[in-house]
């Protein structure tokens, strides 16, 4: 199961409760931020603003590819290791909506970890130091290091070698 917190919710569904995450400008703000930083071709100037206006952990060297989307409502609950490559518009969320409740849980990349194109990782996931996530995928559990997972929902492929992350 991932580790995701829980807020039950009655009446209206839990989107009309969205303000609880964060408030309007600090949702617009996040929005401007990561929408401009999609287009940025720059790493640096990406991670810098990841870091210092979202307040994301981003590790040293860390690649986030064009179009990567990140959550508008807690991007400070994602956390990217050092090294680790995130493809071109994969998607990263720590929050979800049901019609009962919402959920809230933190996502951490590992060190060296690959995403590949157009994947989605779901709140509470931990992907593991040396992962490789193919593109296309659901991530909505957590995969273990030096492992090669893909699908939808993604599963465990294969184990990779830890010194030369292949198969």
């Amino acid at each position: 199961m991932r580790r995701v917190e829980r807020y039950p919710v009655s009446g209206k569904n839990s989107m009309h409760f969205r303000r609880r995450l964060a408030g309007l400008p600090r949702v617009a703000w996040n929005f401007a931020v990561i929408e401009i930083c999609r287009f940025v071709p720059f790493l640096r100037v990406k991670n810098f603003c990841f870091r210092h206006l979202l307040g994301m952990q981003v590790g040293r060297d860390a690649s986030v590819g064009l179009m990567a989307m990140f959550d508008i409502f807690l991007p400070h609950y994602i956390s990217i290791g050092e090294d680790a490559v995130l493809g071109y518009n994969c998607t990263i969320l720590c929050h979800e909506f049901l019609p009962r409740e919402y959920r809230v849980g933190r996502v951490e990349i590992g060190k060296g970890a690959l995403i590949g194109a157009n994947a989605t990782i779901l709140p509470g996931v931990l992907i593991g130091e040396g992962a490789m996530v193919c593109a296309g995928s659901l991530v909505n559990s957590d995969i273990p290091p030096y492992t090669l997972a893909g699908g939808v929902p993604a599963r465990v492929i294969r184990h990779l070698d830890r010194e030369t992350g292949e198969t």
